[in-house]
Protein backbone atom coordinates (compact mmCIF):
# COMPACT_ATOMS: atom_id res chain seq x y z
CA UNK A 1 0.00 0.00 0.00
CA UNK A 2 1.47 3.54 -0.94
CA UNK A 3 2.17 6.18 2.13
CA UNK A 4 0.56 9.01 1.08
CA UNK A 5 2.65 12.45 2.39
CA UNK A 6 1.22 15.28 3.28
CA UNK A 7 2.57 19.33 2.60
CA UNK A 8 3.52 19.62 6.34
CA UNK A 9 6.01 16.25 5.56
CA UNK A 10 7.72 17.56 2.15
CA UNK A 11 8.30 20.59 3.61
CA UNK A 12 9.85 19.33 6.35
CA UNK A 13 11.76 16.85 4.35
CA UNK A 14 13.10 19.63 2.11
CA UNK A 15 14.31 21.78 4.91
CA UNK A 16 16.21 18.60 6.23
CA UNK A 17 17.98 18.78 2.59
CA UNK A 18 18.85 22.36 2.87
CA UNK A 19 22.47 22.57 2.09
CA UNK A 20 24.55 24.18 5.21
CA UNK A 21 25.63 27.41 5.56
CA UNK A 22 24.22 31.26 5.91
CA UNK A 23 22.61 31.84 2.18
CA UNK A 24 20.03 28.97 3.44
CA UNK A 25 19.33 29.99 7.19
CA UNK A 26 15.46 30.09 6.90
CA UNK A 27 16.07 32.82 10.15
CA UNK A 28 17.92 35.27 7.81
CA UNK A 29 15.62 34.14 4.25
CA UNK A 30 11.97 34.16 5.17
CA UNK A 31 11.30 34.26 1.49
CA UNK A 32 12.82 30.47 1.47
CA UNK A 33 10.42 29.53 3.86
CA UNK A 34 7.71 30.45 1.51
CA UNK A 35 9.57 28.88 -1.90
CA UNK A 36 9.57 25.52 0.41
CA UNK A 37 5.93 25.74 1.46
CA UNK A 38 4.91 26.12 -2.47
CA UNK A 39 7.64 23.04 -3.71
CA UNK A 40 5.84 20.96 -0.92
CA UNK A 41 2.52 21.79 -1.72
CA UNK A 42 2.95 20.50 -5.56
CA UNK A 43 4.84 17.21 -4.19
CA UNK A 44 2.22 16.13 -1.75
CA UNK A 45 -0.58 17.10 -4.72
CA UNK A 46 1.33 15.04 -7.18
CA UNK A 47 1.88 12.33 -4.35
CA UNK A 48 -1.85 12.19 -3.84
CA UNK A 49 -2.47 11.52 -7.63
CA UNK A 50 -0.12 9.17 -7.77
CA UNK A 51 -1.85 7.03 -5.24
CA UNK A 52 -5.03 7.94 -7.34
CA UNK A 53 -3.64 6.53 -10.44
CA UNK A 54 -2.86 3.42 -8.21
CA UNK A 55 -6.04 3.19 -7.11
CA UNK A 56 -7.66 3.56 -10.94
CA UNK A 57 -5.38 0.46 -12.26
CA UNK A 58 -7.44 -1.59 -10.37
CA UNK A 59 -11.31 -2.16 -11.98
CA UNK A 60 -12.86 -2.35 -8.45
CA UNK A 61 -11.50 1.57 -7.56
CA UNK A 62 -11.77 2.89 -11.13
CA UNK A 63 -13.12 6.22 -11.09
CA UNK A 64 -11.47 8.64 -13.61
CA UNK A 65 -10.14 6.06 -15.66
CA UNK A 66 -13.97 5.00 -17.14
CA UNK A 67 -13.63 5.61 -20.42
CA UNK A 68 -9.96 4.22 -20.93
CA UNK A 69 -10.85 0.88 -19.39
CA UNK A 70 -13.64 1.17 -21.51
CA UNK A 71 -11.45 2.08 -24.76
CA UNK A 72 -9.29 -0.97 -23.77
CA UNK A 73 -11.99 -3.96 -23.15
CA UNK A 74 -14.58 -3.12 -25.70
CA UNK A 75 -17.14 -1.33 -23.60
CA UNK A 76 -19.62 0.29 -23.34
CA UNK A 77 -21.18 -3.37 -23.88
CA UNK A 78 -24.26 -2.87 -26.37
CA UNK A 79 -26.67 -5.05 -24.13
CA UNK A 80 -26.33 -2.14 -21.79
CA UNK A 81 -27.97 0.64 -24.17
CA UNK A 82 -26.62 3.36 -26.16
CA UNK A 83 -26.14 5.40 -23.05
CA UNK A 84 -25.50 3.66 -20.32
CA UNK A 85 -25.25 5.26 -16.89
CA UNK A 86 -22.16 5.90 -15.18
CA UNK A 87 -22.14 3.33 -12.71
CA UNK A 88 -23.48 1.05 -14.98
CA UNK A 89 -20.53 2.19 -16.94
CA UNK A 90 -18.13 1.36 -13.83
CA UNK A 91 -19.96 -2.19 -12.88
CA UNK A 92 -18.93 -3.28 -16.93
CA UNK A 93 -15.70 -2.59 -16.59
CA UNK A 94 -15.55 -4.67 -13.59
CA UNK A 95 -17.42 -7.70 -14.91
CA UNK A 96 -15.70 -7.38 -18.20
CA UNK A 97 -12.43 -8.14 -16.07
CA UNK A 98 -13.79 -10.37 -13.66
CA UNK A 99 -16.54 -12.74 -15.61
CA UNK A 100 -15.51 -16.39 -16.39
CA UNK A 101 -18.62 -17.79 -18.38
CA UNK A 102 -20.18 -20.91 -17.63
CA UNK A 103 -23.15 -22.89 -19.12
CA UNK A 104 -24.76 -24.29 -15.96
CA UNK A 105 -28.06 -22.67 -14.87
CA UNK A 106 -26.04 -20.68 -12.00
CA UNK A 107 -24.20 -18.71 -14.08
CA UNK A 108 -27.30 -17.46 -15.90
CA UNK A 109 -29.36 -17.10 -13.12
CA UNK A 110 -26.33 -14.84 -11.60
CA UNK A 111 -26.52 -12.92 -14.83
CA UNK A 112 -30.43 -12.01 -13.94
CA UNK A 113 -29.39 -11.34 -10.30
CA UNK A 114 -27.14 -8.78 -11.93
CA UNK A 115 -30.11 -7.17 -13.57
CA UNK A 116 -31.75 -6.77 -10.63
CA UNK A 117 -34.01 -9.75 -10.74
CA UNK A 118 -33.07 -11.60 -7.17
CA UNK A 119 -36.13 -14.55 -7.93
CA UNK A 120 -34.81 -15.92 -10.92
CA UNK A 121 -34.89 -19.45 -11.85
CA UNK A 122 -34.43 -21.58 -14.63
CA UNK A 123 -36.18 -24.41 -15.44
CA UNK A 124 -34.88 -27.03 -18.40
CA UNK A 125 -37.48 -28.46 -20.75
CA UNK A 126 -36.50 -32.73 -21.28
CA UNK A 127 -37.83 -34.95 -23.97
CA UNK A 128 -39.85 -37.54 -22.22
CA UNK A 129 -37.49 -40.80 -22.26
CA UNK A 130 -38.60 -44.39 -20.92
CA UNK A 131 -37.03 -44.88 -17.48
CA UNK A 132 -36.05 -41.15 -16.19
CA UNK A 133 -39.55 -40.04 -16.71
CA UNK A 134 -41.74 -39.69 -13.78
CA UNK A 135 -45.42 -37.67 -13.84
CA UNK A 136 -45.53 -34.37 -11.84
CA UNK A 137 -41.57 -34.53 -11.50
CA UNK A 138 -40.31 -32.48 -14.74
CA UNK A 139 -41.49 -30.12 -17.04
CA UNK A 140 -41.78 -31.99 -20.50
CA UNK A 141 -41.51 -31.42 -24.37
CA UNK A 142 -41.70 -33.04 -27.27
CA UNK A 143 -38.39 -34.14 -28.87
CA UNK A 144 -37.87 -30.75 -30.91
CA UNK A 145 -37.63 -28.96 -27.54
CA UNK A 146 -34.99 -30.83 -25.82
CA UNK A 147 -32.91 -28.13 -25.90
CA UNK A 148 -35.30 -25.41 -25.15
CA UNK A 149 -34.77 -23.53 -21.22
CA UNK A 150 -36.79 -21.07 -19.47
CA UNK A 151 -35.25 -18.24 -17.50
CA UNK A 152 -37.89 -17.33 -15.30
CA UNK A 153 -36.95 -14.14 -14.01
CA UNK A 154 -39.87 -14.06 -10.71
CA UNK A 155 -41.59 -10.66 -11.48
CA UNK A 156 -40.27 -7.33 -12.00
CA UNK A 157 -36.93 -5.24 -10.81
CA UNK A 158 -38.05 -4.01 -7.48
CA UNK A 159 -37.16 -0.56 -8.10
CA UNK A 160 -37.99 0.09 -11.51
CA UNK A 161 -36.67 3.28 -13.38
CA UNK A 162 -37.22 6.96 -11.62
CA UNK A 163 -36.45 10.34 -11.72
CA UNK A 164 -32.77 11.04 -12.15
CA UNK A 165 -31.67 7.69 -12.98
CA UNK A 166 -33.57 6.76 -16.12
CA UNK A 167 -32.44 6.90 -19.73
CA UNK A 168 -34.33 9.60 -22.11
CA UNK A 169 -37.30 7.84 -23.52
CA UNK A 170 -38.00 5.21 -20.68
CA UNK A 171 -40.94 4.89 -18.35
CA UNK A 172 -41.01 5.48 -15.13
CA UNK A 173 -41.70 2.45 -12.50
CA UNK A 174 -40.88 0.43 -15.89
CA UNK A 175 -37.94 -2.20 -15.77
CA UNK A 176 -36.71 -2.92 -19.28
CA UNK A 177 -35.73 -6.18 -20.13
CA UNK A 178 -33.62 -5.88 -23.27
CA UNK A 179 -30.20 -5.66 -21.66
CA UNK A 180 -31.23 -8.72 -19.58
CA UNK A 181 -32.41 -10.67 -22.93
CA UNK A 182 -29.32 -9.44 -24.43
CA UNK A 183 -27.16 -10.92 -21.89
CA UNK A 184 -28.63 -14.32 -21.91
CA UNK A 185 -28.81 -14.48 -25.53
CA UNK A 186 -25.22 -13.92 -26.33
CA UNK A 187 -23.98 -16.48 -22.98
CA UNK A 188 -26.35 -19.03 -24.17
CA UNK A 189 -24.87 -22.43 -25.75
CA UNK A 190 -25.43 -22.20 -29.18
CA UNK A 191 -27.22 -25.19 -29.51
CA UNK A 192 -30.11 -24.12 -27.26
CA UNK A 193 -33.33 -22.01 -27.35
CA UNK A 194 -34.04 -19.60 -24.44
CA UNK A 195 -36.98 -18.11 -23.56
CA UNK A 196 -37.53 -15.41 -20.71
CA UNK A 197 -40.37 -16.14 -18.41
CA UNK A 198 -40.90 -11.97 -17.18
CA UNK A 199 -44.55 -13.66 -14.97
Amino acid sequence: MAVLRGVAQYRNQLRSLLPSGPAWELERLPELDQVLQGVAAELARLDARSVDLLNEMDPAGVSELVPDWERVMNLPDPCLGATPLYDDRRLAVRRRLLAVGDQSTAYFIEIARSQGYPDATVTELRVPRMGRSRFGKAHFGTWKAQFMWILNTGGRLSLGRRFGASYWGERFGMNPGSALECLIHRSAPAHTQVYINYD
